[in-house]
């Protein structure tokens, strides 16, 4: 039966103006200071992520994006609180790879990362070089899987800590190649790092960022970058994947909002963040964290983060790692 077009009419108006009020919040958004939750201390690479980002969509949106840091937790803390705010768009999440390993690292959370924040937009991915002190005779990623494999269980592997972006990529190194090395955490990747620069320690997948200079100067020795691409900071360092097919390890970086955020605040979101990721000068900044901008939609943001999310769970089961 055909409906008379009068009735028609009627119903595309009634839809109309059910969509009317999200168009109309997303344009008048934001109304007020948004806030941005960091779950790590201020000065540090995450919290700078968030103030280039919250500078730029300050400017943008005519509001002040707000960082406000809740370090707890791994940053768990942070996250709790986001899951648990009004999903207007006034209260955002950096994201960072915790979120993606605490999903598995922490067998009670109260949330649920991925059902409970909404993917808004990818903003840095940063990647880690494996690297030996120099004592170690190993100077390819073939040779440092044959020297620990014929002395298993005497390579010691620093990290910043149980189930830290550095400790989960020296167990997926593992888990790949059948070596045994011993973990070493320490309560953050510094002292990690001085150790390793001492001797005491032997291995470490550190941020490339933080260790530039050590091996610029000839104090560390790299092996391989952790991208599927060689780094241009390192254009001669090989990948891992060069030697151990499919091996990758990267720092997934972006922002999320509540869910059941509006779809066109997230959207205009994902637009303005775009936006500074294709300015040169936000990418510059950000590029000095010692990574690569990637933009993508809220939908692509939210598969990598299922994605990652999945790697690093059954890289967390094999290691048997547990909070400090």
């Amino acid at each position: 039966m055909r409906l008379p077009r009068t009735l028609l009419a009627l119903g595309a108006g009634a839809a109309a103006l059910l969509i009317l009020p999200a168009i109309t919040s997303a344009q008048d958004y934001p109304t007020r200071p948004v806030r941005i939750v960091v779950g790590f201390a201020a000065g540090g690479p995450t919290d700078v992520l968030a103030r280039l980002t919250g500078q730029w969509l300050s400017a943008r949106l005519g509001q002040q994006f707000i960082i406000e840091n809740r370090p707890g937790v791994s940053g768990n803390t942070a996250t709790e609180a986001v899951v648990n705010a009004a999903a207007d768009g006034h209260t955002l999440l950096l994201i960072a790879p915790a979120n993606m390993i605490n999903a598995t690292l922490y067998e009670r959370l109260n949330f649920d990362f991925i059902a409970d924040i909404a993917p808004v937009a990818s903003i840095l991915r940063t990647y880690y070089v494996m690297e030996v002190n120099p004592g170690v005779p190993a100077r390819t990623v073939p040779e440092f899987i044959a020297y620990a494999k014929a002395n298993p269980g005497k390579i010691n592997m620093a990290s910043a800590g149980s189930g830290t972006p550095q400790h989960v990529a020296g167990e997926l190194f593992k888990m790949m190649t059948g070596i045994d090395m011993v973990h070493v955490p320490y309560r953050g990747a510094v002292p990690a790092l001085t150790d390793l620069l001492g001797g005491h320690v032997q291995v470490m997948f550190d941020n490339l960022a933080s260790s530039l200079e050590h091996i610029r100067a000839g104090k560390l020795r790299p092996l391989a970058v952790t991208t599927i691409a060689r780094s241009p900071a390192l254009p001669d360092v090989p990948t891992v994947g060069e030697f151990v097919p499919g091996f990758e390890a990267s720092a997934q970086f972006g922002l999320g909002a509540p869910r059941r955020t509006p779809s066109a605040i997230v959207d205009r979101l994902n637009r303005e963040v775009n936006a500074g990721l294709a300015d040169p000068e936000l990418r510059g900044k950000l590029a000095e964290l010692g990574g690569t901008v990637v933009a993508s939609s809220a939908a692509e943001f939210g598969k990598l983060i299922a994605e990652e999310t999945e790697k690093w769970g059954k890289v967390v089961k094999f290691s048997g790692a547990k909070p400090d």
